[in-house]
């Protein structure tokens, strides 16, 4: 069952972005007078056409699903000899190069407004998230040296004001890229006043290498998500935490007399102790209560943990992020911007050496991360949805020929020489173009493999 919703989910994500791109290149097409003969999702054969419009184009679904394209009538492909004048006035190459070149770039730029569509919808309707509060800090890091404490809440980076959890992380990353310090506005409560103190804090990235973005980054600074404190819910009557006599509404003070940070330590010390004493000590009702606690040993996946059968609460505060109509679409514009720019710069790191390539994903990925965010809930799902169409979007415009950058890229040099480039190097760099994407396609499966495996 999970396997069919992971390929609904892919197939729907993967559907919407080829639409969309290519009815960007269709409706400025037809804008700019250009007569559309076919428009297909998917490569290959088709498999299903029908012909609608004036112009009696054909909407086609092809064998292959991974891609689409508008064929419009073009003298490079066809023969236009035997074609009405009123027609040919209307070929692709006949065109001015300013026509084109909208034409082009009309695909990606559809994405670009897909996503920002989508974030700004998102916004307006409101995304429940984390809130930006750090858990225990660990001493030997840079967020303990910065000044960060267990319970601070992040309001500002930069000067920027964060809004939960993803915010903070999204404008780390940002600055990590960079090797850039982020200065921190933190909300501080203090046991003698009564409202939060404000403080202003440097935290240094310079600790972070570039390989070091590529997973939970934040972690590796001391920056981690509060979670609340280790309180036993319900108390199933045939498991280690029954015998133990552990009641509902128990919060867990120490184990083996060290203290317990959050209900998420103790379930992860539960976890690792299979078969092992703990001498808990619980607050119950005012007074404290030792107790004796023997995690029962679990195999799961060829792997051996402790369980006690006792819910342990863990979700952290929550806090539900919203925007005026006019402010989620600045903001929308502005997350789609960020985003882009930052897979530029990821791109040139990987290039120069600094990150390295396992960061390219391919559809087995891609096909992956649509199920799980779905099965999340519709907020993650469509959020997906929207960085993967600016990650279609960036990848479109890189001027690599057979990709609409490298269209650009000619077009641009006929603007600068005032003539088209010659037939035999486009049909050089053509070729070219095909290796390079044949390059990219098999490191993006073999990493693909590697995860799946791993």
């Amino acid at each position: 069952m999970m396997l069919i919703q992971t390929l609904i989910a892919f197939a729907v994500c993967l559907g919407v972005l080829i639409i969309v791109h290519e009815l960007g290149h269709y409706w400025v097409a037809r804008w700019c007078g250009v007569k559309v003969l076919r428009f297909s999702v998917g490569m290959g054969k088709i498999v299903f056409s029908r012909r609608l419009g004036p112009d009696q184009t054909e909407w086609a679904i092809s064998a292959l699903p991974f891609g689409g394209y508008v064929k419009m009538l073009d003298a490079r492909e066809q023969d236009v000899r035997s074609i009405p004048p009123q027609d040919l006035a209307r070929e692709f190459t006949r065109q001015s190069v300013w026509k084109r070149i909208a034409i082009v770039a009309a695909g990606p730029l559809a994405n670009f407004i897909l996503a920002i569509a989508v974030f700004a919808g998102l916004y307006m309707h409101g995304i429940p998230e984390p809130a930006a509060r750090l858990r225990a800090v660990p001493e030997k890091s840079a967020a303990h040296a910065a000044g960060l404490r267990g319970g601070d809440l992040i309001a500002a980076v930069n000067g920027e004001a964060i809004q939960g959890w993803t915010d903070l992380r999204w404008k780390i990353l940002q600055l990590a890229v960079d090797h850039a310090p982020a200065r921190l506005e933190v909300e501080r409560r203090v046991d003698d006043r009564r409202e939060p103190v404000h403080e202003q804090l440097v935290l240094s990235l310079s600790s972070l290498s570039a390989s070091e973005l590529e997973g939970e980054f934040l972690q590796k600074l001391g920056l981690d998500l509060a979670r609340p404190q280790a309180v036993i819910g319900k108390v199933l009557p045939d498991g280690a935490a029954a015998r133990a006599g552990l009641q509902e509404g128990d919060r867990v003070l120490e184990v083996d007399r060290k203290p317990m940070m959050d209900g998420l330590a103790f379930v992860e010390l539960v976890r690792s102790s299979p078969g092992k004493t703990m001498e808990v000590v619980v607050e119950r009702q005012g007074r404290e209560v030792p107790l004796s606690l023997m995690p029962e040993a679990v195999l799961k996946s060829e792997r051996v943990f402790g369980r006690i059968k006792a819910e342990v609460p863990l979700a952290p505060e929550m806090i539900n992020v919203s925007q005026a109509p006019l402010a989620a679409l600045g903001k929308a514009v502005q997350r789609t911007w960020d985003t882009s720019v930052l897979s530029l710069r990821m791109l040139g790191k990987m290039l120069i050496g600094e990150v390295s390539w396992k960061n390219i994903t391919g559809p087995i990925t891609i096909a992956d991360y649509a199920g799980q965010t779905a099965r999340i809930g519709m907020v993650s799902y469509l959020t997906f949805i929207a960085f993967i169409s600016i990650s279609l979007g960036v990848m479109n415009l890189l001027p690599i020929p057979v990709l609409d950058g490298g269209l650009l890229l000619y077009y641009a040099l006929e603007v600068l020489t005032g003539r088209a480039i010659p037939e035999r190097v486009g049909e050089i760099a053509q070729r070219a173009g095909v290796g390079i994407l044949m390059m990219l396609m098999a490191v993006a499966v073999f990493n693909d493999i590697l995860r799946l495996v791993s």
